[in-house]
């Protein structure tokens, strides 16, 4: 069971501000604006937006492929009073996933600092910048979606589908969240495992609750 388009939000933010971008230097330039856009690159921030879109769609697109009558699958949720958005929900009948698209050149480690003598403390690393804000975010989702559902039991998880992703490894858990491929995400997705809650009914829950951004 799929419901909604996966990317849909990320891909009219792009499509926005391209189009804004595009108008700005077509009223610099005047007669010369129709120039001016063919020469010139996209700015990073609106680049960024197409990225994150696409990495949406194939996550999409791989999600859509499990989907069955015992498997449910929502895109591109809204937060509610928020201009952020849940990328992907998957209902399985053992539990409800809270899926992060990332796409990223680099690959992401996870690094640990105290543990013993001071508190542990994780860091999710992608390159050489810290990400760990990725994993924050994911949290006050799955607590968003924990108040739509009740005791049911939810999990998150940031799937990477950069160009770098590691073919052996790379995949690790911090705080609860899952850092993985989309194939081993699939393996978690489809194990067999006792069932918990009515996959179409919850489905139907979230969908009302959490509608389209």
């Amino acid at each position: 069971m799929v419901t909604s388009r996966a990317g849909s939000s990320a891909r009219r933010e792009y499509e926005r501000r391209k189009t804004k971008d595009e108008e700005r230097l077509r009223q610099k330039w005047g007669r010369l604006g129709g120039v001016a856009v063919a020469l010139s690159d996209e700015r990073q921030s609106t680049t960024a937006w197409a990225t994150g879109a696409l990495g949406e769609e194939r996550l999409g697109a791989h999600l859509d492929g499990l989907a069955s009558p015992s498997l449910a699958v929502l895109h591109d949720r809204r937060i509610p009073r928020s201009r952020a958005n849940i990328d992907h929900l998957v209902i399985t009948p053992s539990g409800i996933w809270v899926v992060d698209a990332k796409r990223y050149k680099a690959r992401p480690r996870l690094e640990i600092e105290g543990g013993i003598l001071r508190p542990r403390v994780d860091k999710l690393i992608v390159g050489r910048r810290n990400k760990t804000k990725l994993v924050d975010d994911n949290l006050k989702q799955i607590d968003l979606v924990r108040g739509v559902v009740g005791e049911l039991p939810v999990t998150g998880a940031l799937c990477f589908v950069g160009p770098d992703r590691p073919r052996i490894g790379g995949s690790f858990t911090t705080r609860g969240v899952h850092w993985l491929s989309p194939k081993k995400l699939s393996r978690l997705l489809t194990r067999p495992a006792e069932p918990r809650l009515d996959v179409a009914e919850v489905c139907r829950i979230l969908e009302t609750s959490l509608p389209p951004a």
